[in-house]
């Protein structure tokens, strides 16, 4: 049996009471929302910009809209130019282990140097004519 005298007080932060009066520390009627209008009420919409704007945000996003404006993605796609195979050593095979990816596309961004071997990679017709210029091949 707990006896009133051996209860101790919970100690804990309140959340503050907005709008109950002047002692609640947020100004007493208005609770911090100003004066009047829809902001005051809590009547907004998301998508409200006030009504001196020319034109809405729906209004001045592009005219083609839907899916059909979505690139599809490879899921594990990774893309890197000429420029960072360059960083890596010459006696390494390029694939896309290297780049921990599923995919590996190669872009025709800079000049390779060394010959490089380059197993499993998609690359372009610009960047096969460089690798294989500079010795290198492609499996």
């Amino acid at each position: 049996m707990t006896l009133l005298s051996n209860l101790t007080p919970i100690i804990a932060k309140s959340q503050k009471r907005v709008g109950r009066g002047i002692g609640s520390g947020k100004g007493g009627h208005t609770t911090g929302r100003g004066q009047k209008g829809d902001k005051a009420r809590g009547k907004t919409k998301a998508t409200f910009e006030g009504s001196k704007v020319k034109k809405s945000w729906i209004k001045r996003l592009p005219f083609l809209r839907g899916k059909h404006r979505v690139l599809p993605q490879k899921d594990g796609l990774v893309v890197i130019n000429l420029v960072a195979v360059n960083r890596l050593s010459p006696k390494t095979i390029v694939e896309p282990a290297v780049y921990k990816a599923k995919y590996l596309k190669i872009l025709g961004q800079g000049n390779i140097t060394s010959p490089y071997h380059f197993r499993d990679v998609i690359v372009t017709a610009t960047v096969r004519t460089k690798i294989e210029t500079a010795g290198g091949k492609i499996d």
